[in-house]
């Protein structure tokens, strides 16, 4: 971060920063080739023990009753485990669609450590595991109360949004392959 980004996060003015960092007070600053000076991101430890709840379903139709008992669900979990809620986000939007403006602005959250999702494919339909190891890089985590899920009518909603976003209806290209042979 520059310097003037390590002033505003220390609460001080910019001439107290220079100062500290004209004095080597500030670990690993350093004056980068055009002469800005450059101050390495403090760790922030990240508390496992504040939770962010997920839910998703992909059917609007769901998002009176099932959208709320998911998310219900998620945060009375949360709570017997012992994790403190800091964030509960629940979403009406396809497991296939990576444009999910509630679920992005939770993940850019820095203020949780641990994401509670009741089932993989309520966080996504495919990739869980890229979302797992991005998450666990940052030292976080995702928890999945129930890892077997049968869910056909959502799992039929995602499909109607890959032939919508792709053109292609997959019934009807598996049909016309074994039709060919």
């Amino acid at each position: 971060m520059k310097l003037s980004e390590y002033a505003r996060r220390h609460d001080i003015k910019y001439r107290a920063a220079w100062e500290r960092f004209r004095k080597g007070r500030i670990p690993g600053a350093y004056r980068d080739e055009i002469g800005t000076i450059i101050v390495p991101d403090e760790p922030e430890g990240v508390n496992l023990n504040n939770a962010a709840i997920y839910a998703r379903v992909s059917d609007p139709g769901k998002r009176l009753d099932q959208l709320p008992a998911q998310q219900k669900r998620m945060e009375d979990w949360a709570i017997a485990n012992g994790y403190r809620i800091v964030a509960s986000v629940g979403e009406v939007a396809s497991g296939v669609n990576d444009r999910r403006r509630r679920l992005s602005a939770l993940l850019k959250r820095d203020d949780w450590g641990t994401l509670i999702v009741e089932h993989k494919d309520r966080l996504t339909r495919f990739g869980f595991n890229w979302f797992l190891l991005f998450i666990e890089q940052q030292g976080r985590r995702i928890i999945v109360v129930n890892e077997a899920s049968d869910d056909r009518s959502d799992l039929m909603q995602d499909l109607a949004a890959v032939r919508k976003l792709t053109g292609i209806d997959p019934v009807r290209e598996v049909d016309a392959d074994a039709s060919e042979n």
